[in-house]
């Protein structure tokens, strides 16, 4: 039996059940350093449970490159803190969410120019970069207590490449 999802562009207004987008479209929120720089301000919340003992971390993950279709197979959540992704290279990545274990995956495909907060407990797909050099700064919890849960499908989910 074959599973199958296909991409959709990733917006802010799509995403926002899982996450916030991060990107400087627009006008930005502010200038500053002497008028030489724009700010888009706050523009995902870090969200740490705060009576676990963990902190806010900035880490760099090293991910390998993947192609389409791609075989899911695995989504995890992280119930003590959200997970921002940012990649460290102008190439677009995969993103993969989900309501739970058992809903439907959603799979969103950022045009290069976004990053990616996930809120605490969302389930969704592994860092799955498309092309580049598959660096990217990731801020999340730290801590010595678990953050991680993750589900096997018995039967996987085959994505394509929808509309960009």
């Amino acid at each position: 039996m074959t599973r199958s999802i296909t991409t959709e562009p990733l917006t802010p207004e799509t995403f926002a059940p899982y996450g916030d987008v991060i990107d400087a479209k627009g006008a930005p929120d502010k200038i500053i350093n002497q008028g030489k720089c724009g700010r888009y301000h706050d523009r995902a919340l870090v969200d740490v449970t705060p009576d676990t003992g963990g902190r806010v971390g900035v880490s760099v993950f090293h991910a390998e490159l993947r192609d389409f279709p791609y075989t899911l197979d695995l989504i995890e959540r992280h119930p003590e803190g959200s997970q921002c992704f940012v990649p460290m290279s102008a190439d677009p990545f995969l993103i993969i969410v989900a309501d739970g274990p058992d809903a439907t995956p959603h799979a969103f495909v950022s045009d290069g120019t976004q990053a990616i907060n996930f809120h605490k407990g969302t389930w969704h797909g592994v860092l799955t970069p498309l092309s580049g050099n598959g660096l990217f700064a990731v801020i999340d919890r730290i801590g010595e207590t678990p953050n991680l849960e993750e589900h096997w499908f018995e039967t996987p989910w085959v994505v394509t490449q929808g509309r960009s």
